[in-house]
Parts: C-alpha cells; sequence; structure tokens
C-alpha cells in the first residue's frame, strides 16, 4: 500500500513541509491509526492553545490545561484503555507571537516528543506533524 508515512519513522514530531492534512488523514484511516487534529489558527495564548487542542482532539471534561495534564491525556489513560493500532496527530498553525513564543511552542512540541518517546517504549507508532501560523 502507498502512503505518505511509508517512510516517515513511526514515533517521531516533525514539520508538516510537503504534506496535507487529507492525506496523512487518509493515511491514518488506511493504518487502521487515531487521527488527532487541532487547527490553532485563532489561539493566541498557551491557554488558547491547550483550549482549543482540548476541545479538537475531545479530551476529557477533567483535562486540567496545562502542558504536563495534555502529556497525561494522550498517554497513560489511553494506553490504559487497551492495545492501541497507531496515532498521527496533526497540529496546525501552532502560534508565533509575543503570548506564544519560542519557548512556549518548544514546550509544547516536547509534549508531543515525550508522548512520542512514550508510545515508542509500547511499540505504538506516534507520528506528529505540525505547522506554524
Amino acid at each position: 500500500m502507498e502512503t505518505p508515512l511509508r517512510n516517515v519513522r513511526p514515533n517521531i514530531v516533525q514539520s508538516i513541509r510537503a504534506y496535507r492534512v487529507q492525506d496523512l488523514q487518509e493515511a491514518a484511516q488506511a493504518l487502521g491509526h487515531h487521527f488527532l487534529y487541532a487547527n490553532l489558527a485563532n489561539a493566541q495564548s498557551k491557554q488558547d492553545v491547550l483550549d482549543m487542542i482540548a476541545q479538537q482532539f475531545t479530551l476529557p471534561t477533567h483535562f486540567g490545561k496545562n502542558f504536563d495534564a495534555l502529556f497525561d491525556s494522550i498517554t497513560d489513560p489511553v494506553h490504559k484503555s487497551g492495545p492501541q493500532p497507531g496515532f498521527v496527530v496533526v497540529l496546525e498553525h501552532i502560534p508565533a507571537n509575543g503570548k506564544f513564543d519560542k519557548e512556549a511552542r518548544e514546550q509544547l512540541l516536547d509534549i508531543f516528543r515525550d508522548a512520542a518517546d512514550y508510545w515508542a517504549d509500547r511499540k505504538v507508532p506516534f507520528r506528529v506533524f505540525y505547522s506554524f501560523q
């Protein structure tokens, strides 16, 4: 099967570059993987980013809305819910402004890098693609 993911490591966080969101969604579907998408174009602050991810990923209502809670929400409870086939995550238009500066962007991506490591330890593909606005 031809898939845009054929040359992408199974546990990675990388720029979306030439990939199209729809192609990634179709590849996830073909592989039977979960597809998580967040369009952050209207986010300005860390709280906006966390709120939008929580809403668009349909995280539990008790989600703590901080980076630690985000990591927890995309790892342990999901792992405990049973075997997982894999994940394709797209974070589109991560803000690049004074309220969400380079340090905040790196912290956000580090959460997803840590999640990729978490899932790699469990032999579950977890691919994250991102873009900045």
